[in-house]
This record gives C-alpha cells, structure tokens and sequence, in this order.
C-alpha cells in the first residue's frame, strides 16, 4: 500500500483547506438529507406481528420499551443457520452500552429481529457476550412485508426498493444470487402514538450499516435528534399535526 506523498506545512496547509470546504459541503448536504428524511410521509401498521422473546412472545409495539421511537436492525440469520451472518455480528459488536443509553435519552429503542428461531438467537447472543435486545420473527410475515427475507414463494422478489428485473437492468442481481429464501441486510425505523405504529423509515446494503454513534442513528428517525428543531415546540408538535387524533 503506498503512502501519501511528502509535501511541506504550506502545502499540506492548502490541501487541508481544500479539502476543508468539500467537508463543509457534505456536512450542508448531510444535513438537509436528514431534514428530508424527517419529512418523509409515514405509514401505519395495521398487522399484528409477534416476535419471540427472551421472556415470551411479543408484540411489536411491546419493542418499544414504552419509548416513542423504535430502531430495528434486520440481523440476517436464517432458522437454517447455527451462527448468524458475519457481516451482521461486526456491525453489532458495535451496538455498545453507551449508544443504547444515548438512543435511550432521545427517547429511542433498538433492537435487532431475525427469522432465526429465539434458542438459536440466545446461544449466539450469549456466546458473542451481546446485552442489546434481539427478537425472533421465526414463522410471521415481518421480514418479508419489510424487505430482507427473499422469496418468490411467499411475496414479490424485490430488495432496496427494485424488483429483480430492474437489478438485472442496473446490474446488481447478484442480490438474488443464491437459493430461495435468501437473508439481505437492512434497517426500520418505526413512531408509535399511544398503540398506533408508524413506519417511518427503511434503508437496505450499504445504507443499512449503523455508523457514526447515536447522532448518526437518530438521524434516521422520525423525530432526529430532538435538539436543533426549527419550529419553537419541536418536530413532536408537527408530528401531532400529521397524524389524525394524535394524543397529546
């Protein structure tokens, strides 16, 4: 691997400001994509998915931990499997005290769901010395109506947004490129309102990875970072507004 090139203070001095004014740009971009994230419409979820727990079946609203938003990681690990993906497990050695706590105080759950079922899930949690919550979807629709479980046997062949057909055409089909049902990586964002659920937000590869830290992943969400709002009693009070007999 070669080295950067050896250049005097003026120079590098120079670069640095160049570069410094790129930065600036993304940071302005990166901004304004997450304010238009924010706006994205929502939709409500009107099935009644159960996950298995630590402690039992669940519902959906019941991963919210009482709080309002939701975060989930699709954590590929098929019932098939006796480890879950290696790809998923370093992004979740990742998923530290610290950030839980931080999600937490934005009053923001996490938590990863994966078809596998709840004893396999256990063991490989235990084994990897995980603490954040991980439900199992084993036997529901959940990851096929968000996306990450592939299987033209049980609903449309598509992921991140295009049908297979229009990967063929982009040239990314190696998706699909293994037998059904396949895993794909992924992310949810979800709003609650007393016992209503909103999905907010997907993203899927590249875009599904959890970096950067809490400001990053409340980026993704809903209600952001809840601190630099624009409007005087903050995003909730938009929130309020969109959604019809939103309970104060």
């Amino acid at each position: 691997m070669s080295l950067p090139k050896i250049t005097s203070r003026d120079e590098w001095l120079k670069a640095r400001k160049d570069l410094l004014a790129r930065e600036k740009e993304l940071t302005r971009a990166r901004d304004a994509l997450s304010a238009d994230r924010r706006r994205l419409p929502m939709v409500e979820i009107d099935t009644e998915y159960r996950f298995a727990g630590p402690d039992g079946e669940v519902g959906l609203l019941d991963l919210f931990e009482g709080r309002r938003q939701l975060m989930v990681g699709h954590f590929m690990f098929d019932p098939a499997w006796e480890r879950g993906c290696a790809s998923c497990s370093a992004g979740a050695d990742e998923i530290a005290e610290g950030t839980l706590e931080h999600l937490h105080a934005r009053d923001t759950s996490f938590a990863y769901v994966s078809r596998a079922p709840i004893e396999k899930i256990e063991r490989y949690k235990a084994e990897k010395g995980w603490t954040f919550p991980w439900y199992s979807s084993h036997g529901s629709q959940f990851n096929y109506d968000f996306g990450v479980t592939v299987d033209e046997s049980v609903a449309l062949v598509a992921y991140n947004y295009k049908t297979l057909a229009e990967h063929q055409q982009a040239g990314t089909a190696y998706y699909f490129d293994a037998e059904y049902p396949i895993e794909q990586p992924g992310s949810s964002c979800f709003l609650r309102d007393g016992d209503r659920v909103f999905h907010t937000y997907s993203s899927f590869g590249r875009g599904a990875e959890w970096f950067g830290g809490s400001y990053a992943l409340l980026d993704l969400t809903a209600l952001g970072r809840q601190e630099d709002w624009e409007e005087p009693e903050g995003r909730a009070a938009a929130a309020r507004a969109a959604i019809p007999d939103f309970a104060a």
